[in-house]
């Protein structure tokens, strides 16, 4: 028989012995083995990559996610045009970018400069219905669906940067009969229409901003990060209806069918265009074209004092309105007070 007496005796578990518990199996602990840890990250990190490397959308042009989707949009485009009065004509101008939809509608004033409608993100011509009415009292009207958005424009080649976006769009004009239009652009529209009077101003007699976005100041942190879920094509309508309410103040949305054809357009199409930046003070002081600038207090889109402060400072022939208690959706709250300011601005810049 072996005397184990004066053996040392073996420690006893406890719960605090690394990896180990008395109660139980042993268990691994991220924070004591930091290399393990470390290869667990690594591999989740490749994994998100690889998702996304096969998901991603490397289209070069913005284009419909599919048959279906297309269907459904101008299904809901028709029921938003019907809310326009009839076009005077349907044009399909030729860019060596694409095709690019426009509506003629003939109204007063024929024989002067007529109203190029420029509309805002992930919408196209109907976006005007509250507007068309009051603006066709003062001029004959073109509206025109964005190249590279939702619409019934047809992208061919890509818009690479803010000098592409305002060829394509000069290029169009260059194709209408008149020899001098006025532009006027809501919220993205209203960047699109300063970024084409800056580069391109050739026939351009001046420019009517309303609200207009990433031009006088930045988005809101808040608003990118309201955007985001928006603009997942997955994600419930109800993201991109509770967005769209949002950005006009809680306005209910459903079944309206302007912001029907907005949602689908946000699901079903697949944007490829090079993001907005706001503009230096150097751009804005180079825009020498008549202005009015619309800007509604209550918008999501900016800061709208420190964008009057901008405007004011830097454009060299510009007249700033500011609507206090407007929210973004400020064209289709006060159309008559816009038309009004139109107007003034027209009659003093023919």
């Amino acid at each position: 028989m072996t005397d184990t007496s004066s053996a040392d005796p073996e420690p006893p578990v406890t719960p605090n012995d690394v990896g180990q518990s008395a109660a139980g199996p042993r268990r691994l602990r991220w924070w004591r083995h930091p290399r393990r840890w470390l290869r667990v990250a690594v591999i989740a990190v490749l994994l998100v990559l690889v998702g996304w490397w096969a998901l991603r959308d490397t289209a070069p042009v913005g284009y419909f996610t599919s048959a279906e989707g297309r269907d459904r949009f101008a299904a809901a485009y028709d029921r938003a045009m019907a809310e326009l009065p009839p076009p005077s004509a349907s044009l399909d101008v030729r860019t060596t970018y694409g095709v690019v939809r426009l509506y003629r509608f003939d109204g007063a004033n024929p024989g002067l400069a007529p109203l190029v409608l420029v509309p805002g993100r992930a919408s196209a011509s109907p976006l005007w219905a509250d507007n068309l009415d009051e603006l066709l009292r003062l001029r004959s009207v073109y509206t025109m669906d964005l190249l590279g958005e939702p619409g019934m424009s047809v992208q061919a080649r890509p818009i690479e940067d803010h000098a592409d976006q305002a060829a394509w769009f000069h290029q169009v004009l260059q194709q209408l009969p008149e020899p001098r239009v006025h532009l006027v652009g809501y919220s993205i529209g209203g960047w699109t229409a300063a970024n084409v009077a800056i580069r391109q101003p050739g026939k351009i007699a001046g420019v009517v901003l309303i609200d207009p976005a990433v031009t006088f100041a930045d988005l809101p942190f808040e608003t990118i990060v309201r955007s985001i879920p928006a603009f997942v094509r997955w994600a419930p309508k109800s993201w991109r209806d509770s967005f769209n309410s949002w950005t006009a103040g809680g306005a209910p949305v459903e079944d309206e069918p302007v912001a029907d054809m907005i949602e689908s357009g946000m699901r079903h199409y697949s944007l490829d265009l090079p993001a907005p930046t706001r503009f230096t003070d150097e751009q804005l002081r180079g825009l020498d074209l008549p202005a009015l600038v619309i800007l509604a207090e209550a918008s999501v889109m900016h800061d709208a004092r420190q964008a009057r402060r901008t405007a004011e400072a830097t454009l060299p022939r510009a007249t700033v309105r500011f609507y206090e208690g407007a929210t973004h959706a400020v064209n289709g709250e006060q159309p008559e007070r816009i038309a009004a300011d139109v107007g003034t601005f027209l009659a003093a810049a023919p």
